[in-house]
C-alpha cells in the first residue's frame, strides 16, 4: 500500500480525467473465453466487432489480442464496417474480455500533458473466475508498449466500480469496494486515501448494493453514473416488484443525500431500466447505466426492448448535448454479465 509522503500521483498532479474529456483511444480486449458466455459464445466476436466498428467512426481502437486471434478480429472488424486505419492490435495475452476491470486506469497531469497508469490488483471480482494471472498484467503491458510511467498499487480495484467527475469527485457502491472479497484488510477510510492518492479525487460518495445478477458485487457503472460535474443519471426501477426496485431506490435516496462540493443538491436524471432479461433461468444484469462515452458520441447498449430502448437513448441525448447517441444490440453481450462499458477502457488524450 501507498506509503504516507510517498510520491503518489495525486501529489505529482496526476488526476483521472472524466469519461466526457477528450480521449486518445478506447481499449478493447478480444473475447475467446467460452465459458463466459456458455452455450452462446458463437455471436460475440462479431458483437465486440460492431463495439469497435462503431468507436472507431470517433477515433481510436486499441485491441488486447494475440496473434491466433487477429484474423478474426481483422476480418469481423472489416465486415462491421470499422475503419481500420483506426485499429490497432497488441500483442497482450488475457484471460477474458473486460477490460474496464483488468486493464490500465488512466491518469493524467494537466500541467504537462502526461499520461500515465495507475495499476491495481486484478481478482476477478474475488476471486470467481479463475484464472486471471494474464489479466492483471495487461496495465504493465500496456505501460511498457507505450512507453507510459506506471503507477503500481497493491489494493484490489477494478475500473467500472468507480465513475469521476473529472473535477475531484468519486462514486462508488459500498457492496463492492467494502466486500471481503476484495480488500479484507483494508477499511473504508483507507480504501478512500488509496483512491485520492491514486487518482487525484478529493471525495469518495458511496451508495449502497447493485443489481440484481450483477456477478461483479455491484459495480457502479450499472447503477449511476456522473454525465457532468454536479450531475448524475442512475437507474431507476419503477415495478416495486422488481427485485431491482429496492437496491435502486436505495442508491437514489442516497444520491439525493449528497451535496456537491459548492453545497448544494446534484442533479439527479433518471435513467429507467430494462425489463428482466433472463437467460436459461438466470437473470442476468441489463442496464442502461453501462453506456460507453466517446469523442463526440455516446454508445448505448440496447436489449431488443423498442419502447424502454428509445426511452433510455432519448434521456442520455439530453444528458449528453452535442455527442450522437449511439444505440448498440447487447442481446447476446450480456449473457456474459457484462455490455458496452464493461468491455471498454478509455485512454485520454
Amino acid at each position: 500500500m501507498s506509503k504516507r509522503g510517498a510520491k503518489t500521483p495525486a501529489r505529482l498532479g496526476f488526476r483521472m480525467p472524466a469519461e466526457w474529456e477528450p480521449q486518445a483511444a478506447v481499449w478493447l480486449s478480444w473475447p475467446h473465453r467460452r465459458a463466459t458466455w456458455p452455450g452462446r459464445f458463437r455471436p460475440i466476436p462479431s458483437a465486440f466487432a460492431r463495439v469497435a466498428a462503431a468507436i472507431s467512426r470517433y477515433q481510436e481502437v486499441r485491441i488486447n489480442a494475440v496473434a491466433a486471434l487477429r484474423p478474426q478480429a481483422r476480418r469481423l472488424c472489416k465486415a462491421a464496417g470499422a475503419n481500420l486505419d483506426r485499429v490497432r492490435f497488441f500483442p497482450h495475452r488475457t484471460n477474458d474480455a473486460w477490460c474496464r476491470d483488468h486493464g490500465p486506469i488512466f491518469v493524467r497531469n494537466d500541467r504537462t500533458g502526461e499520461v500515465a497508469i495507475t495499476d491495481w490488483t486484478y481478482n476477478a471480482w474475488g476471486g470467481k473466475y479463475p484464472p486471471f494471472g494474464d489479466d492483471n498484467r495487461i496495465p504493465a503491458r500496456i505501460a511498457r508498449r507505450l512507453g507510459l510511467r506506471r503507477f503500481p498499487h497493491a489494493m484490489v480495484l477494478e475500473g467500472g466500480s468507480i465513475d469521476v467527475d473529472g473535477q475531484g469527485d468519486l462514486l462508488t457502491s459500498e457492496q463492492c469496494l467494502l466486500n471481503p472479497n476484495r480488500n479484507p484488510d483494508l477499511s473504508r477510510e483507507e480504501i478512500e486515501a488509496n483512491l485520492r492518492g491514486m487518482l487525484g479525487v478529493q471525495r469518495v460518495l458511496w451508495v449502497g448494493e447493485g443489481i440484481a445478477g450483477d456477478d461483479t458485487d455491484g459495480h457502479i457503472d450499472d447503477i449511476g453514473r456522473f454525465f457532468r460535474p454536479g450531475g448524475i443519471v442512475a437507474a431507476k426501477e419503477t415495478n416495486s416488484r422488481d427485485a431491482n426496485y429496492r437496491p435502486l431506490r436505495g442508491v437514489w435516496e442516497r444520491l439525493e443525500s449528497f451535496r456537491t462540493r459548492t453545497g448544494g443538491k446534484f442533479e439527479l436524471v433518471a435513467l429507467p431500466m430494462p425489463a428482466p432479461v433472463v437467460f436459461d433461468g438466470q437473470r442476468v444484469p441489463a442496464s442502461y447505466a453501462n453506456f460507453l462515452v466517446i469523442n463526440g458520441a455516446v454508445l448505448v447498449p440496447t436489449f431488443r426492448q423498442r419502447r424502454r430502448d428509445a426511452a433510455a437513448c432519448a434521456v442520455l441525448g439530453a444528458c449528453f448535448p452535442g455527442r450522437e447517441i449511439v444505440p448498440i444490440d447487447c442481446a447476446d453481450l450480456i449473457w456474459g454479465l457484462g455490455t458496452l462499458h464493461c468491455i471498454s477502457q478509455q485512454q485520454p488524450a
